[in-house]
């Protein structure tokens, strides 16, 4: 199963977290501070409080606390949900249309945002997991850039734990985030917290780099990585064949943000997850390191 969590994302990371959610058409679940207000056939409200949101990809809707089995609030399959940033607040609402009812939940502070492609969906396709992902790239860190050096793997931080941290020819400390599907906003800002946390230990002249490694990222995305300086690689999780003697790939397409236009970006391509740029190349398993 494909997951996506977030912890304490501001309401804007939040909210563009959900839109991306609802394109893919995940499970969704939102814990946090937040009121409650139903109007329908009836009309309710909730007070302030710390509430679970299960939003499912049928339209489902509840609201849970940590009393009992049912949820304290809900909308059946057939709503639609929407998501906006309103007076400060994440508002999440769940609309159905038949009998019109609404039900709006609005978060002061959201805790965690978790975004899922869970199983039995007939479009779920299964690739290398994140760890496969880093376990390749520690082979052939070249794939990253030429010269690039791994010196640790999960390295703490006042931000989190860093994916892939090392230094690049030059001796400069560079932070890698890695994503194993088509990422969002919010995966440049995560990337962007890790750097100022080592820029914070390193010192306001350390000169560090930020690179994100995904299959492909979002015009936003692409953007807000610009804006910070970060950069941009294209790689695909490796994927074992099964057989006995299958290998495992990389697909790979590497591009950095500061070398994208987006004036000739194909809004083609953004639709269908393709990136811009030249055809990916496959690194084999085998294949000996750069």
């Amino acid at each position: 199963m494909t997951a996506t969590t977030v912890h304490e994302p501001t309401h804007r990371e939040a909210l563009w977290e959900l839109e991306d959610a609802f394109e893919r058409g995940d499970l969704i679940t939102i814990f946090g501070r937040c009121t409650v207000e139903y109007d329908g056939r009836a009309a309710s409200s909730l007070g302030l409080g710390r509430r679970l949101l299960l939003l499912k990809p049928d339209g489902t809707a509840l609201v849970h606390t940590d009393e009992k089995q049912k949820p304290v609030n809900w909308q059946p399959p057939g709503s639609e949900h929407h998501a906006a940033v309103r007076d400060g607040r994440l508002r999440v609402r769940s609309v159905r249309t038949s009998p019109d009812e609404t039900l709006d939940v609005h978060f002061e502070t959201v805790e965690q945002l978790s975004a899922m492609a869970v199983s039995g969906r007939r479009d779920l396709s299964v690739t290398g997991s994140e760890a496969d992902l880093r376990n390749a790239l520690l082979d052939r860190p070249a794939v990253i850039e030429s010269g690039f050096e791994p010196l640790a793997t999960e390295r703490p931080t006042d931000a989190g734990p860093i994916d892939l941290f090392g230094r690049d020819t030059d001796g400069r400390p560079v932070v890698v985030e890695l994503k194993r599907r088509r990422v969002g906003p919010s995966a440049a800002s995560q990337l962007q917290r890790y750097v100022a946390a080592i820029e914070r230990e390193d010192g306001d002249d350390a000169a560090v780099r930020g690179i994100l490694v995904a299959p492909s990222v979002t015009d936003r995305a692409r953007r807000l990585l610009a804006e910070h300086g970060l950069e941009f690689v294209a790689v695909e999780p490796p994927s074992s064949t099964g057989d006995a003697g299958g290998s495992t790939t990389l697909d790979t397409e590497l591009s950095q943000t500061d070398a994208v236009d987006d004036s000739a970006h194909d809004p083609a391509g953004d639709a269908t997850g393709d990136d811009d740029g030249e055809p990916a190349r496959t690194l084999s398993a085998d294949e000996e390191s750069h």
